[in-house]
C-alpha cells in the first residue's frame, strides 16, 4: 500500500464514530434512559436534597449539594470513598468513561443500605467550589 493510500485511510478511521463499548470494556454507547434515571430517584428517595444534572446524554447525581455519583450507560455509580468501598464492600470497580476515575457499580437494591451509604460519604466529598462571577 502506498502512503497516499495509507494516510487517506488513517484519516478515515480517525473521523469513525467512537463505540464506548470498545473503551476499556466499559460502557455501551446509548445514552441513559430517563427510567433508568426514575429507578435510581426511587432507590435514593429516603435521602432529602438529592438533585441530578443531565450531562452529555448521562446524569451526574449530587446529595446535598455535592456530586456523589451518576448514572452512566444505565448504570448506577458510586465515588469510590473509603465508606462507600466499606459499606459497598465487593461492588465492582468501573471506569464510566475514558478518562474518568474508576467508581463503585450499585448493585443492590436496598434503599436502607443506598441511603446509609450516600448520607455516609457525603462527608468524605469535597467541598463545594463556588463559580467565581464573571
Amino acid at each position: 500500500m502506498d502512503a497516499p493510500t495509507r494516510r487517506a485511510l488513517a484519516g478515515a478511521a480517525s473521523r469513525q464514530p467512537v463505540n464506548r463499548a470498545d473503551m476499556e470494556g466499559q460502557g455501551g454507547d446509548m445514552a441513559s434512559t430517563d427510567d433508568y434515571l426514575e429507578y435510581v430517584r426511587d432507590l435514593l428517595g429516603g435521602l432529602d436534597d438529592v438533585a441530578h444534572r443531565k450531562m452529555m446524554g448521562e446524569y451526574v447525581i449530587y446529595y446535598r449539594g455535592k456530586v456523589v455519583g451518576g448514572i452512566y450507560d444505565d448504570r448506577f455509580l458510586l465515588k469510590i470513598t473509603p465508606t462507600s468501598e466499606r459499606l459497598l464492600a465487593g461492588a465492582p470497580r468501573v471506569t464510566p468513561y475514558r478518562g474518568a476515575k474508576d467508581m463503585l457499580l450499585v448493585e443492590t437494591e436496598d434503599r436502607e443500605v443506598l441511603r446509609d451509604v450516600v448520607s455516609s460519604m457525603w462527608e468524605e466529598l469535597p467541598a463545594v467550589r463556588k463559580r467565581a462571577k464573571k
